[in-house]
């Protein structure tokens, strides 16, 4: 989304393996994710966000591995490294009785960069309440205070933990158009898993799928959407029979169903050169390719039942 994304890492995953007893939540992930990015990491639950949020946060030591934020070993420097990282957590976690208004001011003493008219002026600007105690706020008005809390700290990154998950409409659109604003603003580095796959495709510039602790793939994502297509065609040579040929093959095809009118497939490998000559092929007749949403793709590559990873 932002041009100030670089080639300098604000986190770095190496190798990382999460195991609850026999259970193996996270298998060798490797990932880089550039300074001033938007970094989205998908997975159905049980897919191993949670793990990997948990290890960049330094909450929890992984099996094996290393890990970098923004420049910080997490566990060992988890104090230090909090003073430059915004959180939003899935489940808005703030003091029942405290107003927004009052955990400005708590936080306010806290960060040495704490910026206060920003912090009110968000509350204003989201429509909530500062003087409502937290426990009264409704789900949206507690998850866009705490988007509000995160920024106040002028953050280097910001993590989200499916931070729009139990949102209104009206909400998540609010919560995806503040970090808009701050990527304009100060490039702010963006780590966060979600559900909202509508929502993040428009803020993203990279993504990586989780399935079952391994990351099956991670890159930009123009770069994913222009390789993925569903390509539907009628073919003489699969006439009659319950599977398709191979002449998709220089197209990678993921999966494709014989349906009554002809074969519908979803291919990784799609350019528009190879289109071409599978159209030319003898015996295949009303080619077409579509591109796919981001949350097409994602069903395509990890819509499968989930795995027992946390």
């Amino acid at each position: 989304m932002t041009d100030a994304a670089t080639t300098v890492p604000a986190a770095r995953v190496d190798g990382l393996t999460v195991r609850y007893g026999r259970t193996l939540a996270l298998d060798a992930v490797s990932l880089d994710v550039p300074t001033g990015s938007v970094f989205a990491l998908l997975g159905r639950n049980g897919s191993g966000k949670s793990s990997l949020v948990r290890c960049l946060l330094g909450q929890q030591k992984p099996e094996a591995g290393r890990l970098e934020l923004l420049g910080c070993e997490p566990w060992g420097e988890r104090t230090k490294l909090m003073e430059r990282v915004g959180v939003v957590p899935e489940e808005p976690d703030a003091p029942r009785e405290m107003t927004p208004r009052q955990l400005g001011a708590f936080c306010a003493r806290i960060y040495q960069s704490w910026d206060a008219p920003g912090y009110a002026a968000r509350l204003s600007r989201f429509g909530v309440p500062p003087a409502t105690a937290f426990g009264r706020l409704s789900k949206g008005q507690k998850g866009l205070t705490q988007l509000s809390l995160a920024l106040a700290s002028s953050p280097e990154l910001l993590l989200l933990d499916d931070p729009t998950l139990g949102l209104d409409p009206v909400a998540r659109h609010a919560f995806f158009d503040e970090i808009v604003t701050e990527l304009a603003d100060r490039g702010t580095t963006v780590i966060l898993t979600t559900h909202d796959l509508a929502g993040v495709e428009r803020i993203a510039d990279s993504v990586g799928i989780l399935k079952d602790g391994r990351l099956l793939l991670c890159e930009e994502v123009e770069s994913l959407k222009a390789r993925f297509r569903t390509v539907r065609y009628r073919s003489e040579v699969t006439e009659g029979r319950t599977e398709f040929g191979n002449e998709l093959d220089e197209m990678e095809p993921l999966r494709a169903k014989v349906r009554g009118w002809g074969i519908e497939a979803v291919v990784t490998g799609f350019t528009d050169a190879r289109f071409e000559r599978f159209s030319a092929k003898d015996g295949i007749t009303e080619a077409e390719a579509s591109p796919l949403s981001l949350e097409e793709v994602f069903l395509a590559v990890a819509g499968e039942e989930k795995g027992a990873a946390r």
